[in-house]
């Protein structure tokens, strides 16, 4: 059986509690969900937010410190803790991770960038499964990714990815506000349709991305081949759902040139 690739994009709205703290639960879910992928021919690749809300939770500061520094700190701690929780959590599956951590001047050299395609493509060959983030120890404000949305649209296209899957809060791409009643979610976003008007500006209150990002990630990785679904990581079993049933799986997808 020929295996395609997948990149799974989770939000920190998806993987932390209205507290902030980590969601163990939904972690541990969506490793199940994962784990089924690869256990049916995909090979995947895990694009995932977290460490922040991980460090933040680690250590309390009775000092001021200015974004950056927050950024900094508490990524550095809580990348530890995250990357370990994963690694627990797949062993239990038998499957072998491996860390990826990237900042935008990678994608930008194209040394760096041939360098960090032929590492995810000796971890995907070997049946290693990569987990991504961006490296906010090093990362400053301007040389960062607008947020994982950016990065995971990236590192679809840099492994050939048949499909991008970005998990958020919400079922997808709305018609108004999602909180209205009477907002439905656009199931598909075809090439040359103008749906912008759509976008909300708002955020959740871990993420550094929203809507916008998605869409914007969504339609130019679609304009270069690629199908997105924009989903809801919130809902069991949601990724085994867009495979098997797409068509009764709420979600939004781009369709690719």
């Amino acid at each position: 059986m020929t295996r395609k690739r997948i990149v799974v994009k989770v939000g920190s709205n998806v993987l932390t509690t209205d507290s902030g703290k980590l969601n163990i639960t939904r972690m541990s879910s969506l490793v199940d969900q994962i784990a089924w992928l690869r256990q049916n021919a995909y090979d995947v690749v895990l694009v995932t937010s977290g460490a922040v809300a991980c460090g933040r939770k680690e250590l309390q500061v009775n000092h001021s410190l200015d974004s950056v520094e927050q950024r900094q700190l508490f990524s550095a701690m809580g990348q530890v803790k995250l990357i370990n929780l994963y690694y627990d959590l797949f062993r239990e599956y038998n499957i072998h991770i491996g860390q990826v951590l990237t900042t935008k001047e990678n994608f930008q050299s194209e040394r760096s960038y041939q360098n960090q395609k032929a590492c995810m493509e000796v971890m995907l060959e070997n049946n290693v499964l990569p987990i991504v983030n961006e490296n906010d120890t090093v990362s400053i404000e301007e040389l960062m990714f607008t947020d994982n949305d950016e990065l995971s649209g990236l590192i679809a296209l840099m492994v050939g990815a048949e499909m991008l899957v970005l998990l958020t809060g919400v079922d997808g791409l709305y018609n108004g506000d999602p909180m209205d009643a009477g907002s439905e979610v656009i199931r598909r976003v075809k090439p040359g349709d103008d749906v912008s008007r759509y976008i909300l500006s708002s955020k959740s209150a871990v993420g550094r991305g929203g809507m916008t990002s998605k869409f914007n990630t969504a339609i130019s990785v679609a304009q270069a081949g690629t199908r997105v679904l924009i989903a809801c990581g919130n809902r069991d079993n949601i990724l085994p759902d867009l495979i098997e049933r797409p068509l009764e799986t709420t979600h939004t997808e781009f369709v690719p040139s």
